[in-house]
């Protein structure tokens, strides 16, 4: 690997297992130091931070449930605290619910949208107010879905959440680009991850939608971190208000069975 973010300090929710994982070990084998946030995992975040200090990189373990305000906040005063700065947030920490839409409760309801929309948005806050302070640039990186343009029967408050997603980084994206803060949202298609496991138990229904992906197969964790990094690096140095769909063409030909 090179080192393309040295120098740099990284916060990554969600980083004790799949995706968010990938991206810090990444950003690790790529130079930066990383804030490994998790929720419930410990020893999922441990096994991140081993591998991100194998790569040579320092690493702090933080538990945070981003949709309490206070944790977010935290998340960002350890990164200062603890590695003396931040740059970088990728807001990967996110959560799904299978119901179709006239059973959908209230409290799986704001469970989906506290997590995925309101956990971003306001680490996002703290992390550009602490950026303004030191009058230092940054770049924020979501982890949206496909399914923040593509629909996903019994998963509507999901779909909403992510649908947000696009617009709060298109909207910060032109907000935030005089303070040198760019915005934009990376939206994987069907990932191999600890989220997609049920679908991977069920050969009819992954064999189904490996007819409907163009690549024939799942993407990789790793797939989606390599553009994490572009955009985080200086070769996505001019790049911000944009979706990247990572999906193996999915989207462009997607249909309900």
């Amino acid at each position: 690997m090179s080192d393309r973010l040295k120098g740099k300090v990284a916060i990554v929710t969600g980083s004790s297992s799949g995706i968010g994982q990938s991206i810090a070990v990444r950003f690790a084998q790529e130079g930066a130091d990383v804030v490994i946030d998790y929720r419930s995992h410990p020893e999922g975040a441990d096994d991140t931070r081993k591998q991100v200090e194998a790569a040579g990189a320092r690493a702090i373990t933080v538990q945070a449930d981003v949709s309490r305000v206070g944790d977010t906040q935290n998340l960002v005063d350890q990164a200062w605290s603890q590695l003396g700065r931040c740059d970088i947030l990728v807001n990967n920490a996110g959560v799904e619910k299978n119901a179709a839409f006239v059973d959908v409760t209230e409290a799986d309801y704001d469970m989906v949208l506290d997590v995925n929309l309101k956990g971003a948005f306001f680490l996002t806050q703290a992390f550009v107010r602490r950026l303004t302070a030191a009058k230092i640039p940054g770049r924020v990186i979501n982890i949206s879905s496909v399914h923040e343009d593509m629909v996903f029967p019994n998963f509507t408050s999901y779909a909403c959440s992510k649908g947000a997603m696009r617009m709060m980084a298109r909207n910060l994206a032109v907000e935030l680009g005089p303070l040198g803060i760019t915005v934009n949202n990376i939206a994987p298609g069907a990932i191999n991850t600890p989220i997609n496991s049920s679908l991977l138990a069920d050969k009819s229904k992954l064999d189904a939608l490996l007819a409907n992906i163009p690549l024939g197969r799942l993407g990789k964790p790793e797939e989606v971190a390599g553009l994490a990094v572009f955009l985080a690096s200086d070769d996505g140095s001019y790049t911000s208000g944009s979706t990247y769909v990572v999906d193996g063409g999915l989207m462009r030909n997607y249909h309900e069975q």
